[in-house]
């Protein structure tokens, strides 16, 4: 047997043993970056929220200050993250669906807000609608306030959170085509009950997922809110606010116990994720398979 007959096997060997080496390199670097910068903090949370007991803890989550911002941040992702998820479902299927001029432009204008610091989003709201803009003294006079209220902090947040419904959508629906609904209109069915029977249906996941991931955007969005609320303690602080200022007053154990329960929500939303992308990844199987 020649000698390249057999080098050849044996460079095939060490080639899968330095393959396996590197792998588990990279293995372990990922691990260590995810256990010191994600693991390690977010496990800081709970402790630094439980240190000086459970007793504590609660007086933190029901001070009226801490009850206010978590009504404040519920309220206002009640209001953003369905309408989000309304004008994001019409902007995929149009985007997807039709051909139309100024199509390219609608795209780049959905992901704006990814390319735009959400402090400069809320920058933008105070010169529409602060005391001094143009549109400012005229709502004003009609009893409208924008800025330093909720209404602000409702815009900021749509702004900032707009485009996590779309752009999981837009991709599934492009990819799906129009043959079914072309199929379903013209046995008879109308626009609408083509969108519910047919398009809805066939992206149920992947609007979940980006509405799961838009909530909880919303809960956590300090830099646009922070510019436009006024940081109104009982009035216009959300929970990563109201968060600040209690770190702000050394009050270290209630930032951490209203911490905490962001933290929570992000693991909810983790779960909740793993759930979708699992649910979502077996019905796509399912539909190649058939």
């Amino acid at each position: 047997m020649s000698s390249v007959a057999i080098g050849a096997p044996l460079r095939a060997a060490r080639g899968m043993s330095e393959s396996k080496l590197v792998r588990r390199l990279l293995i372990g670097v990922a691990l260590l970056f995810l256990t010191l910068f994600l693991l390690l903090p977010l496990v800081m949370v709970f402790v630094e929220a439980f240190r000086k007991g459970l007793g504590v803890y609660f007086e933190n989550l029901v001070e009226p200050d801490a009850i206010s911002a978590i009504k404040l941040t519920l309220l206002v992702a009640a209001i953003a993250v369905p309408l989000n998820a309304v004008i994001g479902l019409s902007a995929a299927w149009a985007i997807s669906k039709f051909e139309f001029r100024g199509k390219q432009l609608l795209i780049s204008l959905i992901d704006l807000p990814f390319s735009v610091s959400p402090v400069v989003s809320g920058l933008v709201y105070v010169l529409l609608f602060s005391a001094h803009s143009w549109l400012g003294p005229t709502l004003k006079a009609h009893g409208i306030e924008i800025i330093f209220a909720v209404p602000g902090i409702v815009l900021a947040t749509i702004f900032v959170t707009f485009p996590f419904v779309a752009r999981e959508l837009i991709p599934l629906m492009q990819s799906q085509g129009s043959a079914e609904e072309a199929a379903a209109l013209s046995l008879g069915a109308s626009g609408w009950r083509t969108f519910f029977t047919v398009t809805l249906p066939n992206v149920k996941w992947a609007l979940l997922y980006g509405v799961l991931l838009c909530n909880a955007r919303a809960m956590g969005e300090f830099g646009a809110v922070s510019v436009v609320s006024g940081h109104i303690r009982g009035a216009t602080n959300t929970m990563p606010l109201h968060v600040e200022i209690l770190y702000n007053e050394y009050n270290f154990v209630g930032a951490f116990a209203i911490a905490s329960l962001l933290a929570f929500l992000a693991l909810v939303t983790l779960v909740a994720k793993s759930l979708l992308e699992a649910r979502y990844g077996e019905e796509l199987a399912h539909r190649i398979k058939h």
